[in-house]
């Protein structure tokens, strides 16, 4: 495929093929391929250090791979000229902002109210209408349960509830494609329930996510698509029946007994 994007409607929205990535010699990606089709939720699963966020985190291209095309809508993320020439930080800013990210430790502007995070980069760095932005926030807040969280500063919110801001500042970029990176890894146990709950209504309203969790309740129940990655590779992926009720690999029943007994 050429780094000529086409029509959207006719491709996967994200198409990642042969990622290798290492640090300090270590292989943390070793020849990963995946698709996410458009409206799917594809959950990746796998134990720590086994590549999750650092593909993740290759696909927005905060982390550069070694080798391989990621691929948004057809259009190429990070390279171009043939995949010789790294792009200018204008292209990726703008290939960036058609995928919204939501962060392990929420990253929210600690200066700023929870209306000032979301509308910010959607009027800064989109140039969009502050009113027509505003009113998308409030819409978002009521949407994620935090519509009387408005003026609030983060500092006065609990763990799910920043969260959910994030989410809702994520989704305020219109993006083509979600990223999670495990959202509910820093919440006291009580409050994963909120976030996952928010998931579940993207995925159902249609939007198109990578998800890298440890929820398997939600990987479940929720994901189209599950793929269980270690050493870097994807070792076994299938829908969730199959998956979760019969793994083909030794790895993902060592897994499965392993996180979903414990």
């Amino acid at each position: 495929m050429t780094d000529t994007a086409v029509k959207a409607n006719d491709i996967s929205v994200l198409e990642i093929s042969g990622i290798t990535k290492t640090f300090d010699d270590k292989v943390v990606l070793d020849g990963v391929s995946l698709t996410v089709a458009r409206g799917q939720t594809v959950c990746l699963l796998g134990p720590s250090g086994s590549g999750k966020s650092t593909l993740l985190r290759c696909v927005n291209w905060l982390e550069r791979p070694d080798q391989g095309t990621v691929l948004l809508c057809g259009e190429r993320i990070g390279m171009r000229k043939g995949g010789v020439v790294p792009m200018g930080n204008a292209e990726l800013a703008r290939l960036r902002m058609r995928m919204g990210t939501v962060f392990q430790h929420f990253n929210l502007w600690p200066h700023l109210t929870v209306l000032q995070n979301i509308i910010e980069a959607p009027v800064h760095v989109q140039k969009r209408r502050r009113d027509e932005v505003i009113a998308e926030a409030e819409a978002l807040l009521e949407n994620v349960g935090l519509a009387d969280k408005r003026d609030a500063f983060p500092s006065r919110l609990s763990g799910g509830q920043k969260q959910r801001v994030g989410i809702a500042r994520a989704l305020a970029m219109k993006p083509e494609l979600l990223l999670f990176d495990e959202p509910t890894s820093a919440l006291d146990p009580e409050l994963v329930g909120e976030v996952i709950a928010v998931m579940k209504s993207l995925s159902q309203a249609g939007s198109t996510m990578l998800v890298v969790t440890h929820e398997m309740g939600f990987a479940r129940e929720t994901a189209d698509k599950v793929v269980l990655m270690d050493g870097g590779r994807i070792v076994e992926q299938g829908d969730p029946e199959q998956f979760f009720g019969n793994p083909r690999t030794e790895r993902a029943r060592q897994f499965l007994q392993r996180y979903v007994s414990a």
